[in-house]
């Protein structure tokens, strides 16, 4: 596929962004999701969180190429889902990386 040219450099700059960040992430836990009143609902370890979302994506790959395999008469528009995922992947990625490091108790 086209978008995998999009999809392999995103996984390869969250794994990055996850090796980045790791030594710069003081709490052993990552909030992982908002509420609408910015705070967080539910956080996860951080070893957790620094990889889950490099394995949704890869998890996602893997139901695409799934679907197109076995059930090619019922895959529409892959291409464009693979592109928008990878790019929604990396920049939630980054997002809640960076949150996290803000986030850093104070030394």
């Amino acid at each position: 596929m086209t978008a995998d040219y999009a999809f392999w450099p995103a996984i390869a700059f969250m794994a990055g962004c996850s090796l980045y960040f790791r030594p710069r992430i003081k709490s052993d836990r990552i909030a992982m999701q908002w509420g609408f009143d910015g705070r967080p609902t539910w956080s996860a370890p951080k070893e957790i969180g620094l990889w889950v979302t490099v394995l949704i994506a890869l998890f996602t790959r893997f139901l695409i190429w799934a679907a197109m395999t076995y059930f090619p008469q019922t895959v529409h528009g892959a291409e464009l889902g693979l592109l928008l995922a990878s790019i929604i992947f990396a920049v939630s990625h980054v997002f809640v990386l960076m949150a996290a490091v803000r986030a850093n108790p104070a030394s």
